[in-house]
């Protein structure tokens, strides 16, 4: 069994930076890869990143490549998710989920457990 939790989350000024963390508390045996997605009201959810289970294959949404990184302490059953330069844009309810078939998607359908999520805000 695989429990997700997300910290992380607040209010920041445009341009500043926040860690997104994504615990399993369940200490599962699988190997599986990890997807953060994110919904801003009124919206779909949004693929944001992706990471493979050791970590070799990573994947980002186009609007946050340069200023977001994935990566994972399986050590700690951890992934994180480093937020640069925010924009206003980017707030939204940021979710992680576990994946069994360890490889990195975006595709939410792919997706076997997902958290409860943190809130981003992002003022201008």
């Amino acid at each position: 069994q695989v429990h997700l939790v997300e910290a992380g989350g607040g209010l920041v000024q445009a341009g500043g930076s926040l860690r997104l963390s994504c615990a399993d508390s369940g200490r599962t045996s699988r190997n599986y890869a990890v997807g953060w997605f994110r919904q801003a009201p009124g919206k779909e959810r949004e693929f944001v990143a992706t990471i493979s289970w050791r970590g070799t294959t990573t994947d980002y949404l186009d609007s946050v490549k340069g200023r977001f990184t994935i990566s994972r302490d399986n050590a700690k059953n951890t992934v994180y998710l480093q937020m640069n330069n925010l924009k206003p844009e980017d707030t939204a309810r940021y979710y992680c989920a576990a994946n069994f078939r360890g490889v990195a998607s975006t595709l939410p359908s792919n997706y076997d457990y997902w958290g409860q999520g943190t809130q981003v805000t992002v003022s201008s």
